[in-house]
């Protein structure tokens, strides 16, 4: 993304930048980035601009801000979620299982559209929808609707996702600062029902997460488990 790109205002391309240069490496924990002033003068704008786009990056557990003595690279709170976003291979394999998975439906979509959790987010963007089907020892082991935002990862709309579950290529392509977990019990309505070879109405644990990358949200999914196939552990310490 260039500095000089008109489209983009000029705090989210600062952001691109100065986050670009945090998760490739270059600007590893614990450094210190350039002083206000310092970016003021490198992008030609507003000290307000360069605080907003910092403010941004502190939010997002990028950039951690110390008085008197300027703002540095922090450890992203990737690890700090109860739930770790898991990879339903290592999943499955771990258990002694045969992986396998299913692609039932791919399509385009402006905006999220009604669901029966609508919630307020994806509202008017491109998105790639994705249903497939997660696969133990050759039995349902989950369903899994995903919403990939394609303003923030335009090359999901060419990748083979026929091959390739979407959260194993996500987390190779996308590094993500930020993610939100909801849980719920359900029972099964009728496609679900037939989708996990399971009776309609028997019980089920629904997970549903968001991550983001900094500001930008990246991908919403609803998995669905047989409740007799799945639990979930944390551990915790004070």
């Amino acid at each position: 993304m260039s500095v000089a790109d008109p489209v983009v205002p000029l705090h989210q391309r600062i952001i691109a930048d100065l986050e670009g240069k945090i998760l490739s490496g270059e600007w590893p924990p614990g450094y210190r980035i350039p002083f206000e002033h310092q970016l003021v003068a490198q992008y030609g704008c507003a000290r307000m601009t360069v605080n907003k786009a910092i403010s941004t990056l502190v939010a997002a557990g990028l950039i951690a801000r110390r008085r008197r003595a300027g703002s540095f690279v922090a450890h992203p709170l990737v690890q700090s979620a109860v739930l770790e976003i898991p990879d339903m291979r290592s999943e499955i394999t771990s258990r002694g299982e045969v992986y396998g998975y299913e692609l039932i439906s791919r399509r385009f979509q402006n905006g999220l559209g009604k669901m029966s959790n609508e919630r307020n987010f994806f509202q008017g963007t491109a998105l790639l929808v994705l249903r497939c089907r997660h696969l133990a020892n050759a039995e349902p082991f989950a369903l899994e609707e995903r919403f990939i935002n394609l303003e923030v990862v335009p090359e999901a709309a060419d990748a083979d996702f026929g091959v390739t579950p979407p959260s194993t290529w996500l987390v190779a392509q996308v590094p993500w600062t930020r993610a939100e977990h909801s849980i719920s019990a359900v029972n099964a309505m009728a496609a679900v029902a037939n989708a996990l070879a399971i009776p309609k109405g028997a019980a089920c644990l629904v997970v549903e997460r968001r991550t983001w990358r900094v500001a930008d949200e990246i991908t919403y999914v609803r998995q669905t488990f047989p409740g007799k196939a799945y639990r979930l552990v944390a551990h915790f310490s004070p």
